[in-house]
């Protein structure tokens, strides 16, 4: 008699059902089968949009004599940015390509402490790290004019700038009598090269650049900027309130020189509180002033106009309820003994969690893509009817803002699920959940919180930078420059860190969190 071996059956379903692809359906049919859960994402949908009627809701803080039509214009640069553009600019008219050649060899400063007796600023010695002095060719003295300068500042060394958002570092160190810096502009058509020196024979390349539209005819010269100058501030924060002396030496133009003109390049008014001098004696010239050329990045640094950005207010109270139904899209079936089910139909429990990550990320993901959409395309209008945006804001930001907001708020449910499945109870891991994402964001708002010298509303600290709350940088619509002198605040809406980096924070918090779930499934529930 001859034996043979039969091969069991096996249904070509039962490799279907081991999938990871097929659990993942479970689980999702699990969620979307549950009203509560589908009810909250739907709460988090209508709440972030309704904060946008909210944001816009918004009036001018500036209060100027005659009412708010009497407070001042804010100035744009090339591209339509905000700019800060006051300070003391002794110039002259020169035509066609030519160089200017300078040596600084003094930088100094003198900060307002406080108010005298009789109302007059008291001051004393001191330089903000920004304070810069140099020589600038400026297609004109108009605010918002097209320029380039090369630069000795505060702080930060020999710098070359143009067109206010724009910085390259030149030569490292302060500068004083025995340790002069050398300068130099080169114009060539709209093209201007800038150099710096030590000695003024041997001369480095700092940077060359091109100004689109630069005029045959612009204004060449010396000028002198302190700082950006805000009342309110001067007592607790140096980096405000400074006016700045530069002393100037063997100035040379190859253009014929015409007899040097002072300006206060917009006037004394909103950052500037008295004007510039210019002193002439034996071939020297001192020139000084308040003032700043550079970004006006928002309500952090004398910008008018509201953010984009305002129109996601609602994605700090949205995501509360996305959060709650995270939580207990694990710990339901712990308060209901359902876990036991589920492990048994998924025995590898890392596969299950996994599972359940991948269904509530996703729909954080899409619960995040629509509300933002929505709430950009009603805030936008609503924002530009109270007034103008505080930064051009383009597509490709836009889009960031929209995807960077589902992201956020799926890897938020990710986090609340982890700890939900740590905690194996409801209200204990949405308390824990609401400590680590909402009180971190609530702190830089408390004064004792504030950095020193961070100024009103604080720069952002720590929990802004090590919390998941860090995250929500990924939704910042105006831009950070290092170049400027002011603090941050996050009431305008800054963070400390950029926004993929924020967002990169959340990311290790939730993975962390996973692995712990993970960890503790297969041990504490084998």
């Amino acid at each position: 008699m001859t034996t043979e071996l039969v091969t069991p059956h096996r249904s070509s379903l039962t490799s279907e059902r081991e999938s990871f692809w097929h659990l993942v359906h479970a689980e999702w049919t699990k969620f979307r089968t549950v009203r509560g859960w589908l009810l909250a994402v739907g709460v988090t949908i209508v709440a972030i949009i309704a904060f946008v009627f909210v944001a816009s809701d918004v009036s001018s803080s500036c209060v100027g004599s005659g009412g708010p039509s009497a407070c001042p214009v804010q100035p744009t640069g090339p591209g339509g940015v905000p700019v800060l553009d006051a300070f003391y600019f002794a110039h002259q008219p020169v035509t066609g390509s030519g160089t200017i050649t300078v040596q600084l060899t003094s930088l100094t400063g003198q900060v307002e402490v406080g108010q005298a007796g009789n109302g007059a600023p008291q001051l004393a010695p001191g330089l903000a790290p920004w304070s810069k002095a140099g020589i600038i060719i400026k297609e004109n003295t108009s605010q918002g004019s097209v320029y380039a300068a090369m630069m000795v500042t505060g702080s930060h060394g020999v710098r070359m700038q143009w067109d206010y958002v724009n910085d390259t570092p030149g030569l490292a160190g302060s500068v004083s009598a025995s340790a002069p810096r050398w300068l130099r502009l080169v114009r060539d058509g709209g093209t201007i090269t800038g150099y710096d020196s030590a000695d003024g024979t041997h001369w480095t390349l700092v940077a060359t650049v091109t100004l689109p539209g630069l005029t045959s005819t612009v204004q060449a010269g010396l000028f002198a900027a302190g700082s950006f100058y805000d009342s309110s501030r001067c007592t607790y924060d140096s980096s405000f309130c400074t006016q700045a002396t530069g002393v100037y030496r063997h100035i040379g133009l190859s253009w014929p020189a015409t007899g040097w003109t002072g300006t206060n390049v917009g006037g004394p008014n909103f950052g500037v509180p008295a004007p510039g001098t210019l002193r002439e004696n034996a071939g020297t010239l001192t020139v000084a002033s308040f003032g700043d050329i550079g970004p006006a990045a928002g309500t952090a640094y004398g910008g008018s106009g509201q953010s984009l950005q305002r129109a996601l207010t609602g994605t700090f109270f949205g995501m509360i309820p996305l959060i709650v139904a995270a939580a207990m899209f694990i710990t339901a079936e712990y308060r209901r003994r359902l876990i036991w089910v589920s492990l048994t139909a998924a025995p590898r429990r890392g596969r299950l969690l996994a599972a359940k990550a991948v269904v509530i990320g996703a729909v954080g993901f899409v619960t995040g893509l629509v509300a933002a959409t929505l709430a950009l395309a009603i805030g936008k209008p609503l924002l530009l009817r109270a007034g103008p945006l505080a930064w051009p804001v383009s597509l490709l930001t836009e889009a960031r803002m929209v995807v960077g907001t589902g992201a956020l708020l799926a890897v938020a449910a990710v986090l609340a699920l982890a700890i939900g499945a740590i905690v194996r109870r409801s209200a204990p891991a949405i308390a824990i959940v609401i400590v680590v994402i909402v009180v971190p964001y609530l702190l830089p708002f408390h004064p004792g919180s504030q950095p020193q010298g961070s100024g009103p509303g604080g720069g952002g600290g720590w929990s802004l930078q090590f919390t998941p709350t860090a995250a929500l940088s990924v939704q910042q619509a105006v831009p950070q420059f290092h170049q400027l002198l002011a603090t941050y605040p996050v009431n305008a809406g800054y963070y400390p860190l950029a926004p993929w980096a924020g967002l990169a924070v959340e990311c290790a918090w939730a993975a962390a969190a996973l692995a712990l779930a993970c960890h503790l499934l297969r041990r504490r529930d084998a």
